[in-house]
């Protein structure tokens, strides 16, 4: 059995961000390897050119997620008239200014942005080798005093609450997954709570074995690659195989 930390990301909008098509910022059912893995190293304080430690954080993460039924994507438009003085705000404390030459301000800067709406999405995250560092304790730690502002997905999506939510004693993610279920459904409820989980951190009879593209290298700044996952509904007394 292994020890994993259970987060609750909620919020009144939410952003799971996927690939962004031309001005249209789509977002993805599931929080992206690459987004906890950002979340993470802003609370524990790292600096964004710290590459090598953000892959290797990464690369030891095993994350799953389900989501609690009820929530709803809307889009919203976005205008902004910026000015070549405007500056924008970031979590690290320097002003961030408009990319390009003079002629991106001659424009209202125009975006349609996805989100989701009312969401909680729980997650259980573990680390392999456990005992490297940052540990999940160190983690839960910088998540309740991070050194930064937190946000899900988007620097307006701002936690509703505290993001750690516990722990969860299991035997692979997909354990983990299922007791939270299990634990905050209601006794008479059978609704389906979808979830992903990676593969080779359990199986259940149904689930399905998809690719997704959810690692950045933190070098280039690209999004590359593929790794495996498998995703299902999961109910109060669901067992798995």
């Amino acid at each position: 059995m292994r020890r994993h930390l259970v987060l609750r990301l909620a919020s009144p909008l939410i952003a799971f961000g996927g690939e962004a098509i031309d001005n249209l910022s789509v977002i993805r059912d599931f929080p992206a390897l690459s987004m906890l893995t950002g979340l993470i190293a802003n609370a524990l304080g790292w600096d964004r050119g710290e590459a090598q430690k953000h892959d290797r954080l990464q690369q030891r993460l095993r994350m799953g997620c389900v989501l609690e039924p009820g929530a709803q994507h809307v889009q919203d438009f976005q205008t902004a008239q910026l000015a070549k003085d405007d500056k924008a705000w970031t979590t690290w404390g320097t002003p961030e200014e408009r990319a390009g030459g003079t002629g991106t301000y001659a424009s209202p800067h125009l975006r349609y942005r996805d989100y989701h709406a009312d969401l909680c999405a729980w997650v259980a995250l573990a680390l392999h080798p456990a005992e490297d560092t940052p540990t999940l304790d160190d983690i839960a730690a910088a998540l309740d005093q991070p050194a930064r502002p937190l946000f899900i997905g988007r620097k307006p999506c701002l936690p509703a609450g505290r993001l750690v939510a516990g722990w969860q004693t299991a035997a692979d993610v997909r354990g983990a997954l299922q007791a939270i279920v299990t634990g905050k459904a209601a006794a008479a409820s059978d609704t389906n709570w979808n979830a992903q989980w990676p593969d080779g951190e359990g199986t259940q009879p149904g689930d399905r074995l998809l690719d997704i593209c959810d690692e950045r290298n933190w070098v280039s700044g690209m999004h590359g690659g593929w790794r495996p996952v498998r995703q299902a509904v999961l109910r109060r007394t669901e067992a798995a195989a």
